[in-house]
């Protein structure tokens, strides 16, 4: 520990306060000065959307600690003794003298700011429309606070009856999902329109079986989806306020357009300084999170992180691992050695009664680092079906065939979704293998699980089809046959109760009960494809074996059930 070292940090919103706080409580000596260059500093960024949407009613809340005091200039003296300077841009670090050279936002004030150390914090910026149309009123990004104040706003005094989101990623779809359950605004919930680029929503973190299955529960809250769609411009009306969005595929009204189209590491200021910027674009720092000056650490959105799969340069943006990082640094500048290893893209996030999360890599990220993939897809409960609201959910694994090393994990439903996912990290961060994840000890007790979870059922189906034993489609793919092929039989094993409460959403199905399949085999033709299904996939899978053992060839099982299938 350094007595009396200066300690200044550039940015205020989740890696620079968590570096300082981690600072001062290991070194009561240090001199502390937070630059910020917004109006608030530590807030919640992540509960933008939910402001937005109403569900959290007070702007406070998104700036307040858990019992309510306001994190300002004040509360980082008093109770941390760490001096908060807001409304405070750096514009240019000398590295050669350890200066920082700042510029007051409001009037114009240049002062430079010596440091020992120094952190760089400046997170990411949104990306942009090239058009002019992004200067026309209502329309925003929704990226801070001054953003969520203004269209929480236009929702409740501007007669906001449609709105259109351009970016189905992460922020977009769950500011979609607040919007539509807007609270306290005059008029119904606006209707809500999301237009995408790419071939399916979520693009960046889901896989296309995942993120239709998110897509249809979206549009069963009316919210309207459009993929593989281009904007190409903003129209406004004559008062210059945003009147429609013209795309390829046809114009779509607005009185409110929010662009969420991603974001950019903020570099500029460590790249005028001549620090290292990685291949991600973002900054390159070691395991320390020093970057390429060891006087200099960075954290957060603006660095790039280690993938813990490929061991290879990954940019990723998220909260979570900004605090983590925020405590790393604060460790080691307080002269500690302490290390970040690296990230796995865990995400979560809400979609009305659902849960979506992913973590590892998706199967196209997969392949594209030239695994040799192989995947499941299960559906289950999230606990003993007998016991009373037991909630479904689907879980898809990607491994690697060649070491039987799981690789990434996505799933969505209901049920205890965060639980299973969070089982998932660990297991990657273990480099664990299907194997290990089949025998995981995890809690049993009918209330909270299955004598079986649903995730030791989606590592068996992979070990299934690694050895040999099980014959499977995915859903996305037994869809484009079913398009491509009339002649294409497909078994239902359900009880006839299942049956007639859930007529199936195919042709040319024959309905054997699981119980009555040895039986009746000899009905069902061995010279055409047959595509067995149930509720959930496990008693398809069994259906697959007895069939076998009769001697059909052309047999397969599709993963996950009419639980998994969202066409």
């Amino acid at each position: 520990m350094v007595s009396g070292i200066r300690i200044l940090i550039i940015g205020g919103l989740a890696t620079g306060p968590k570096a300082a706080a981690r600072a001062r409580r290991l070194n009561p000596d240090a001199e502390i000065t937070i630059i910020e260059q917004g109006d608030f500093v530590s807030y919640s960024s992540c509960g933008i959307p939910y402001y937005i949407g109403g569900q959290i009613p007070n702007f406070e809340d998104l700036v307040n600690t858990p019992v309510g005091i306001t994190r300002n200039p004040a509360y980082f003296d008093a109770v941390k003794g760490i001096k908060v300077l807001l409304n405070t841009k750096a514009v240019k670090i000398d590295r050669e003298q350890k200066k920082v050279y700042t510029v007051r936002v409001d009037s114009g004030e240049e002062t430079a700011l010596p440091y020992d150390k120094l952190v760089i914090a400046t997170g990411s910026r949104p990306r942009r429309l090239p058009f002019e149309g992004m200067k026309l009123k209502n329309v925003s990004t929704v990226w801070t606070l001054d953003d969520a104040r203004k269209i929480r706003e236009q929702l409740i005094n501007g007669n906001v009856k449609k709105v259109v989101i351009i970016g189905a990623g992460l922020i977009g779809l769950e500011t979609a999902e607040a919007i539509r359950q807007a609270r306290n605004i005059p008029n119904k919930p606006p209707e809500v329109t999301v237009l995408e680029a790419l071939p399916h929503i979520a693009p960046a973190i889901l896989d296309p079986e995942i993120s239709d299955l998110v897509r249809k529960r979206l549009k069963e809250h009316h919210i309207s989806i459009h993929t593989n769609t281009i904007v190409r411009e903003l129209e406004g009306d004559e008062n210059g306020k945003v009147r429609q969005v013209i795309t390829d595929q046809g114009n779509y009204p607005a009185d409110l357009v929010l662009v969420t189209v991603g974001a950019t590491p903020n570099v500029a200021l460590a790249e005028d300084a001549g620090l290292k910027i990685g291949i991600t674009g973002a900054i390159a720092v070691n395991e320390y999170l020093q970057t390429s000056d060891p006087d200099i650490y960075a954290g957060g959105d603006c660095v790039e992180n280690i993938n813990l799969i490929t061991g290879k340069p990954a940019y990723y943006q998220n909260g979570a691992v900004a605090n983590r990082h925020g405590r790393v640094i604060g460790t080691n500048l307080a002269g500690g050695k302490d290390i970040f290893p690296g990230v796995l893209g865990t995400t979560v996030f809400k979609i009305f009664d659902h849960t979506v999360g992913r973590t590892g890599l998706t199967e196209r990220q997969a392949r594209e680092e030239g695994f040799e993939v192989i995947t499941s897809i299960v559906g289950g409960s999230d606990h003993a079906h007998f016991y009373p609201d037991a909630r479904p959910l689907v879980i898809k694994l990607i491994a690697d065939r060649a070491t039987r090393r799981l690789l990434g994990a996505q799933l969505v439903g209901t049920g205890n979704v965060d639980k299973r996912l969070d089982t998932i990290a660990v297991a990657l961060s273990t480099a664990a293998t299907v194997d290990q994840i089949a025998n995981f000890d995890l809690a049993y007790a009918p209330p909270y699980n299955a004598a079986m979870d649903v995730l030791h059922h989606a590592a068996n189906t992979l070990r299934n089809k690694l050895d040999g034993w099980a014959r499977s489609i995915g859903p996305q793919e037994a869809s484009s046959m079913l398009q491509k092929q009339d002649d294409i039989i497909l078994v239902d094993v359900r009880t006839s109760r299942e049956f007639e409460k859930n007529p199936p959403p195919f042709n040319n199905v024959a309905f054997i009960p699981l119980g009555k399949l040895r039986a009746m085999s000899d009905q069902l033709p061995k010279d055409k494809e047959l595509l067995i299904y149930c509720q959930v996939s496990q008693r398809a899978w069994e259906a697959q074996r007895i069939l076998q053992e009769k001697g059909f060839e052309k047999v397969r099982f599709i993963e996950g059930g009419l639980l998994a299938w969202p066409y």
